[in-house]
């Protein structure tokens, strides 16, 4: 997708602050960050949203929460505690549509999270 932010930065057009990445995912830190650390992970191919997922999908959504997992383990936030959140579409809050994963930590998180 020639217009989606998260593709430009995948691609290398646009600079984003990439803490991981693999042939098939990418992860950067969130420019709004909601807490201390806050990084998002993203698929490489672009998947608009959710509701978009198939089912040979799978195996990469996996891998964009392990990926989440051992990122989390280097930002020393694995004992303590993190939330991933993945939103779907304009009411889930969903602003980039290009699904991604949050990964917020190093703050206590509260419920319902709003």
């Amino acid at each position: 997708m020639t217009d989606c932010i998260f593709c430009k930065i995948v691609s290398g057009d646009i600079p984003g602050d990439i803490i991981y990445q693999d042939d098939e995912v990418l992860a950067f830190r969130d420019l709004n960050p909601q807490a201390p650390v806050h990084f998002l992970v993203v698929p490489k191919r672009h998947i608009s949203t959710i509701n978009d997922f198939q089912p040979d999908d799978a195996e990469l959504i996996g891998k964009l929460y392990l990926a989440a997992k051992n990122i989390a383990k280097q930002e020393g936030m694995d004992e303590s505690g993190y939330r991933c959140v993945m939103n779907c579409n304009d009411e889930g809050g969903q602003t980039v549509h290009h699904i991604h994963l949050h990964v917020l930590g190093k703050r206590q998180m509260n419920w319902p999270p709003g």
